[in-house]
């Protein structure tokens, strides 16, 4: 098959499952493909930060000041749900913009533990004020909208909507990592100091990125606000986050597809084998144990797996085939007699 159907193709195929899945699950397994579908939009921010070479211990706390910040938006300030999202994603965005004067003043582990330090900062004010609720959070956040007889409180319908509001976000990430701010953001990441050279200011590129990721990361926690109907503190600390480290490497970050492969895969193993099993409680421990495997075997990520079985079902057809006896060639010069 041609190269340029396989892609089109492709994603028909995996549309139409994606469309067909929830009508395949128990009501409790519809809620979490909810949430899968949330978790993959955070990821592939996620990503989009990690292409300056910048890796980032808060972006799960971006993800909450999105949620905070829509509830907020309609529950206190009466806007429509929907534009509440898309404020509650812009202020996620404003934040990390703000962030980002202290934060990139640093690289590498400086950066790390300092976006650490700003997470736990932003976590101590939601539990401070009385604003935002506390260490209970906020409760009873107004959910999506009916759109007539179609009610988003049925997780099926949730699910369609945020099958439609991250593969939008996925197309536009996609866009923006193979667009020319796309190739600078690996160019910063790669050769930073020539790409100073020839006149890329490096840092604004970094606050980029910074920026970008954290308007979907809050567009994720507007999601799930709005879904479950209340936010907390504790569902945006350093275990969660921890978490999103472990999709994002386990799934490997060279490709596109990478990190979501690491959620898809880990969330499947999580709920059929853990919870099946009733060791869901030993999640961190089987969780770290996949890490260090993955590591130590798999450096690339599960995203390296399908090239290394290309390879090697190639070579082991090659070596199968007997090679057939190259035809005389004819020589053009003098033959002597």
């Amino acid at each position: 098959m041609p190269s340029r159907l396989a892609w089109p193709l492709g994603l028909t195929l995996a549309g139409a499952a994606l469309v067909a899945l929830p009508h395949l699950l128990s009501f409790s397994q519809q809620e979490i493909a909810v949430f899968l579908l949330i978790n993959v939009l955070l990821v592939a921010s996620y990503r989009l930060l990690t292409l300056t070479g910048e890796w980032s211990l808060g972006h799960v706390v971006i993800m909450g000041v999105g949620g905070y910040a829509s509830a907020l938006f309609a529950k206190l300030a009466g806007v429509p749900v929907p534009l509440a999202m898309l404020l509650g994603a812009g202020t996620a965005a404003a934040v990390a913009y703000v962030l980002s004067f202290p934060l990139f003043r640093m690289k590498g582990f400086y950066f790390l533990i300092g976006s650490f330090a700003a997470g736990e900062v932003i976590r101590l004010l939601w539990i401070k004020f009385r604003i935002f609720g506390g260490p209970k959070g906020l409760k009873l956040i107004p959910p999506f909208p009916d759109l007539g007889p179609i009610a988003f409180f049925d997780p099926v319908n949730y699910y369609y909507l945020c099958l439609v509001v991250v593969g939008a976000s996925l197309a536009l990430l996609y866009r923006i990592e193979h667009s020319r701010i796309g190739l600078t953001f690996h160019a910063v990441h790669w050769r930073d100091q020539l790409a100073e050279a020839v006149g890329v200011d490096t840092r604004s590129y970094r606050t980029l990125a910074f920026v970008v990721a954290s308007f979907f990361a809050g567009l994720s926690g507007a999601l799930l606000a709005h879904y479950i109907g209340t936010v907390n503190p504790n569902r945006f600390d350093i275990a969660q986050m921890v978490f999103v480290l472990i999709w994002v490497i386990v799934g490997g970050t060279a490709t596109f597809l990478g990190p979501i492969v690491g959620v898809v895969t880990l969330t499947i193993v999580n709920e059929i084998v853990l919870r099946q099993l009733g060791t869901d409680e030993l999640r961190p421990l089987f969780y770290g144990g996949i890490l260090i495997a993955a590591m130590l075997f798999l450096p690339g990520g599960l995203e390296s797996l399908g090239p290394k079985l290309v390879r090697r079902f190639g070579r082991g057809r090659a070596a199968s085939t007997p090679l057939e006896p190259r035809p005389p060639v004819k020589s053009r010069g003098y033959e002597p007699s």
